[in-house]
């Protein structure tokens, strides 16, 4: 059963800093890219960041300069890294895996396995 669980998530002031996790389980994580995406209320589900097997990193320019994607294998967690955070960064975060990165990394449907997804809340 494959599962990804993600954590730290909560509420932090205009320019503070969260950092995120996804526990992978199920799957071969070190061959696994992953990626990161949000959701705010009423909008579509958007691309944040990415991170190939082989640590190769895609940032939205929305947080590029911002957010840092990180994985351990060893841990078979992968890692969101937020700082200066805005509050239009508020959003429903989720992690999600795939065998494969393709070009269309920054597509939802590109990834098989998904997060239930946490809370991020930046204050003004």
């Amino acid at each position: 059963q494959v599962q990804l669980i993600e954590s730290g998530g909560g509420l932090v002031q205009a320019g503070g800093s969260l950092r995120l996790s996804c526990a992978v389980s199920g799957r071969p994580f070190s061959s696994d890219a992953m990626g990161w995406f949000r959701q705010a209320p009423g909008k579509e589900r958007e691309f944040v960041a990415a991170i190939s097997w082989s640590d190769t990193t895609y940032y939205a320019d929305s947080v590029k300069g911002r957010f840092t994607i990180s994985r351990d294998n060893a841990k078979n967690t992968g890692y969101l890294q937020m700082n200066s955070l805005k509050p239009e960064d508020t959003a429903v975060y989720f992690c999600a895996a795939t065998g494969y990165l393709s070009a269309a990394y920054y597509k939802p449907r590109e990834y098989g396995y998904w997060g239930q997804g946490t809370q991020v809340t930046v204050s003004s």
